[in-house]
Order: structure tokens, then C-alpha cells, then sequence
């Protein structure tokens, strides 16, 4: 007897057929690939958090990483010391990296919830710096980077990135051009957390003055430049209560 494959009842135990076939084979892959995808979110952070350091293999021009055959030796190199900052207390943590800040900050949503702060403490040639992830919004989408200080809380280097901000405008945060004028700039004025904005109109377009908690913005990406200005307002003013004890 032939089947009907006209039916209503045929067309709805095929299609949860299909589904329950593509399911497991998503969940299959998603399984298999776990550890690997767990190993490359490493590679990346250990790498941005270097980057922002200063240790890279940049040309004059170029944004380059250490490469990842080598990222976990430099990581451990580098890096002296992982601290996770929770209210006033600052407790050393070997995985600090591996906090998803992103989650973090839904979860400090709860008013019961206290949030976990990452800091990184590296040397390189002799100056200890101390690095901040931050995370924010874009024009399209999330923002992110690090941002590496000194005891003097004075930016020594940052790495900014994206999820998806328009190609040849918002997209070039990630550019050396834009990262590079963040290098000196200060976050403090006296006592008082100033942060960084990416001014429109800035009258310093050579980027000269380090004192006026100001970079110039990206030409055609007002919201995307100022996105990042409030994320790190946002995110390092939370470090500030702690940051403050490196100059005391």
C-alpha cells in the first residue's frame, strides 16, 4: 500500500523526524567540538591580553598576535599574577582569564549577586601593568578589549575587537591607528576617575595631549566611538577602588 504523502499526518511526523535528526547531529557536533572551541576562546584571550601588554609580533603597521604555538608559554612568561576583585577583597586565581565577563554582568543584574572582577598582572621590561578586560555595546553589536595600566594608572596599551561593527568605520577599533593613541593616556584626574572618551571634534587629532582623557574619535563611527567611551567608563571605574591602592 502506498503511502500518502500528502497527508497532514505524514507531513508532521516527517518534519519531526527531520528535527529530531538534525537535533542530535547539532548537539553530536557541538559535543565533539567542545573541548576544541574551549581551547580556541583560550588561545584568543591569552593572546588579546598580551596584545594589550605590548607583547605581539606588530610591524609598524600591522596587528599581530604571538603566534598560538607559543601563546600559553608567553602567557605564563608575562603574566605574574591572575586576581579575582570581588567587592573590596582581591584573591589570587591561576583561571581568572577563563571568567565570561559577559555573564558576569547579567548575573550582577541579582542586587544578591557579587560580581567577580578579573585583573592581570604582568611585567615587560621591568614596568608592572596591570590588565582589564571590559566589554560594552557597539552599533550593531558587542565590543570588547583589554586595557594595560601602569601603577600610575597611565594606559601602557590596549586591544579593542567586535562582534560585528561596519567594515571600514566601526570595524577599525581594532586597527593600530585607533589603539595606539590610547598609549599615555591617563584615566585619573588628581583623585578623581575621569576614563577615556572617544571624542568627535577633538582638537587634538595628532593625539598629543595625554592629560585631556580624550582620543579622536573614528570618522563615521559616532555610535560605535561612543559605545566604547561608556564601556570603559563603565568597566574600569569598577576597578578604580582597587587600582587607586597601587598609587598609595
Amino acid at each position: 500500500m502506498a503511502k500518502n504523502t500528502d497527508s497532514n499526518l505524514y507531513t508532521v511526523l516527517f518534519a519531526s523526524g527531520m528535527v529530531l535528526i538534525v537535533g542530535t547531529l547539532l548537539a553530536f557536533v557541538a559535543s565533539s567540538l567542545k573541548e576544541k572551541i574551549t581551547e580556541n576562546k583560550r588561545i584568543e584571550k591569552q593572546q588579546n591580553i598580551l596584545y594589550a601588554m605590548g607583547v605581539n609580533e606588530n610591524d609598524e603597521t600591522s596587528v599581530e598576535f604571538v603566534s598560538k604555538s607559543v601563546v600559553a608559554a608567553e602567557f605564563s612568561k608575562y603574566i605574574t599574577k591572575q586576581l579575582v576583585i570581588t567587592g573590596t577583597e582581591a584573591v589570587e586565581d591561576p583561571n581568572a582569564y577563563l571568567i565570561d565577563i559577559k555573564k558576569e554582568a547579567a548575573d550582577a543584574k541579582n542586587p544578591n549577586y557579587q560580581r567577580r572582577l578579573p585583573l592581570f598582572i604582568g611585567e615587560k621590561d621591568g614596568v608592572t601593568l596591570y590588565i582589564v578586560p571590559v566589554r560594552g555595546k557597539g552599533l550593531w553589536d558587542a565590543i570588547w578589549g583589554y586595557i594595560a595600566l601602569d601603577d600610575q594608572l597611565v594606559v601602557q596599551g590596549v586591544y579593542f575587537d567586535h562582534q560585528g561593527e561596519t567594515p571600514g568605520l566601526g570595524s577599525n577599533i581594532k586597527e593600530r591607528f585607533f589603539m595606539d593613541d590610547f598609549k599615555g593616556e591617563q584615566i585619573l584626574d588628581g583623585d578623581t576617575f575621569k576614563g577615556i572618551t572617544a571624542a568627535k571634534g577633538n582638537a587634538d587629532p595628532k593625539n598629543m595631549n595625554k592629560t585631556d582623557f580624550q582620543v579622536d574619535a573614528i570618522a563615521g563611527a559616532t555610535i560605535t566611538g561612543d559605545g566604547l567611551s561608556a564601556m570603559l567608563k563603565k568597566d574600569l571605574k569598577m576597578y578604580v577602588p582597587y587600582l587607586k591602592t597601587l598609587k598609595q
